[in-house]
């Protein structure tokens, strides 16, 4: 059930504080498993269509820490090409990196024709963690309000589609995933210093995202805020809104007939002489 119409390089603007469909509820209208598995299904059919017709998608994934960013792009991604649909999630800049024009590592990852790239977390770590540790000067942050703007309008001009995520999570449930990951050994790793770090300054934090919205929240790139609370309602109205945003046609090919193996032209080595790992598990 793709949309259908031309495709465009500009994202509808959405009318902030609306409702613009009916609500449903998990677990009484719908089946979170089967809805997550309908939208992956479209999803896939965005991705052909981004390909074929050589769009350039960026989707900007920001917001506190904890607030689910990770999630919504791994279902995102799980069905998808990745030489189609890549995740961009860069580390600490290099010393070489540091001296460079700030945008110039991010320009690096920007999609080409028939390619979409996910940032988790991007040129905004300026406005952000930046900011309020310290990591740059207030010259340097000056200069981010004023040139950021213009440099998502000259990616826009250059045939990009860019979409803008904050996932916004409540402090009650922020404090609930924290502790969630300091009991789970296979979470805890999520925690990194800088995550503690953040915690006195809360404040310094709100602060920082109110004054990126004010300079960043535009008419051409505008931010979407996701509220972020329950995980699960939040991935799928990310993607239901993603899919909104980009006129898709269905491209899905048509099932081939697979034709018979022919196996009478070699004769394999003896399966004896090659090297299995251990089947501890039956």
């Amino acid at each position: 059930m793709g949309n259908k119409g031309a495709a465009s390089v500009q994202p509808a603007k959405f009318d902030k504080g609306k409702d613009v469909t009916k609500r449903i509820r998990l677990g009484h209208d719908r089946d979170y498993d089967e809805e997550l598995r309908r939208l992956q299904i479209e999803l896939v059919k965005l991705q052909e269509w981004i390909r074929h017709k050589g769009l350039k998608v960026v989707v900007i994934f920001e917001g506190r820490d904890a607030a689910g960013k990770g999630g919504a792009i791994k279902r995102i991604t799980e069905t998808l090409n990745p030489r189609i649909c890549r995740v961009v999630a860069l580390g600490t800049p290099t010393e070489k990196e540091k001296t460079q024009w700030y945008f110039q590592r991010y320009v690096a990852h920007l999609p080409a024709a028939g390619e979409m790239a996910l940032f988790d977390r991007s040129w905004y770590n300026r406005a952000g963690v930046e900011r309020v540790m310290g990591f740059c000067t207030d010259n340097e942050y000056m200069e981010f309000l004023h040139s950021c703007p213009e440099f998502e309008r000259m990616l826009v001009r250059s045939g990009i589609i860019l979409i803008k995520y904050w996932f916004s999570v409540s402090d009650e449930e922020q404090e609930r995933r924290f502790q969630d990951r300091m009991a789970d050994v296979t979470k805890r790793w999520k925690l990194s210093a800088m995550d503690l770090e953040s915690r006195p300054r809360w404040v310094e934090y709100s602060r920082a995202k109110d004054e990126m919205f004010a300079h960043t929240d535009t008419k051409q790139v505008p931010w979407y805020v996701v509220n972020a609370d329950n995980k699960k309602s939040a991935r799928l109205n990310v993607i239901q809104h993603l899919l909104s945003l980009i006129p898709y046609e269905d491209l899905t090919p048509k099932p081939a007939k697979l034709p018979p193996l022919d196996k009478s032209k070699y004769i394999r080595p003896p399966i004896h002489e090659q090297n299995f790992i251990p089947e501890v598990y039956e």
